[in-house]
């Protein structure tokens, strides 16, 4: 009944209701330029090549199938992506760059244009690298320098058209566009699977699907309650005696989440755990036979399950550790404590406050990461345990639209809110 009524009061507000079909139309013409094929593949042979490798599987899924599908948007949002971590990491080391983030808007503006500028490129690269690598597994043939430029060329445009989409939806419409994007094409490669799990199933395997069925709601449930949770640390605010009035003197909380990196920790490590896999592709038909050799040891070795998902789950604990250092800066807090005349009950405010903050957060940074490590090998957990291959969206998936639905509810909700007070 709740539900019912929020979506009334949305399609009776002209301006959020626009919002959200505009958010909507955008996202359709996402998914009709991931069926937009370039020419000079054999489809068949790419889809085939996507099935059986699990690494180029898994950047197919995030793509939404444009990659087996050689759209123009093959290389989907990746490339602004990386562009993105690499000025979030540079603004660590390059002072100009931190000073810039601390301008607000203005200094924000700039980045994101030379963000923007360094994703034509890196998208040039992403792209030349994904075409050698199918011409090396047979999938494409040998291409006349027109063809190259014709396809690099049009890829690129496609990533461009996806980051201008990402960013009208961000501006006009509800929710992050680059995240709804995201979203939309894992959700665009879920009935693929079911449809080919059925295809498949027999009696015997219908525990397995219950069980899967029964893994998926509880994965979903520990996700939001894991994106929700926070640890309270109690703050308390000096009282201020102007003539007869008194001020502060109130008592707070300072929400610490429990999984404070969100999924740029799964991102980076799976970055890093492609990387070599692609590599090795690319040099198994090297001339030199040392260096096929030790291309295909790396490529089984990287096929391992056991081995992948081992390196997968440490890499992903390293970089929440990593990226949360990044993000959470217990000097910083403290000292805006003290300066705001707020202090934690029984700490010194100044160094011991951040001591004690930076003792919450490794600690607290210790289940959020152990719990997005599980999240990430959740795949190869599942398929072990039911044998079933077919349903190959992981953890990863699931984290990433559960995230993204709670954030796009949570700005309706806040319109809703804006809306209502306005009216009142």
């Amino acid at each position: 009944m709740r539900f019912l009524n929020t979506l009334k009061q949305i399609f009776t507000m002209p301006d959020l209701r626009n919002k959200i079909l505009y958010c909507l139309a955008l996202l359709v013409v996402t998914r009709i330029l991931a069926h937009v094929p370039l020419p000079g593949v054999n489809l068949e042979a790419m889809r085939a090549f996507f099935d059986r490798n699990q690494i180029f599987g898994m950047l197919n899924m995030f793509s939404g199938g444009a990659m087996q599908n050689f759209s123009i948007i093959m290389m989907g949002v990746g490339p602004y992506i990386t562009a993105s971590i690499i000025f979030q990491l540079l603004g660590m080391v390059v002072p100009q760059l931190d000073e810039l983030n601390k301008e607000g808007e203005s200094g924000r503006a700039k980045i994101n244009h030379w963000t923007r500028l360094v994703t034509v490129p890196l998208a040039l690269v992403q792209a030349f690298a994904m075409i050698r690598v199918l011409q090396s597994q047979q999938v494409l043939g040998t291409l006349e320098p027109l063809q190259w430029a014709t396809i690099l060329i049009s890829i690129t445009a496609g990533t461009i058209l996806l980051m201008w989409i990402g960013e009208l939806i961000s501006e006009n419409g509800i929710g992050n566009g680059v995240s709804l994007i995201i979203a939309l094409g894992i959700i665009a490669g879920i009935p693929s699977q079911i449809r080919n799990t059925l295809a498949v199933v027999d009696v015997s395997r219908i525990i397995s699907l219950v069980f899967f069925a029964i893994i998926a709601v509880a994965t979903v449930a520990l996700i939001i309650i894991a994106n929700e949770g926070t640890r309270q640390v109690p703050v308390s605010y000096a009282r201020r005696m102007r003539g007869l009035k008194s001020y502060g003197g109130v008592d707070t909380h300072l929400p610490i989440r429990v999984n404070s990196a969100g999924v740029i920790p799964i991102i980076f490590a799976m970055s890093l755990m492609i990387f070599p896999g692609v590599i090795a592709k690319f040099l198994e038909t090297a001339k030199s036979p040392w260096l096929a050799n030790g291309a295909r040891t790396v490529a089984n070795l990287f096929a391992n399950n056991w081995f992948y998902g081992a390196a997968y789950f440490v890499l992903v604990i390293l970089f929440t550790y990593f990226y949360t250092s990044v993000i959470f800066k217990p000097d910083q807090m403290a000292e805006n404590l003290q300066k705001q005349g707020g202090f934690v009950p029984g700490i010194r405010p100044g160094r011991e406050t951040a001591n004690y903050l930076s003792k919450i957060i490794t600690r607290i940074t210790l289940t959020g990461a152990i719990f997005l490590g599980l999240v990430a090998v959740l795949p190869f957990i599942v398929q072990a345990m039911t044998k079933v291959s077919t349903l190959a969206i992981g953890g990863t998936g699931i984290l990433i639209m559960v995230s993204v639905i709670i954030e796009t509810i949570r700005q309706i909700q806040a319109q809703l809110s804006m809306r209502s007070y306005d009216n009142y």
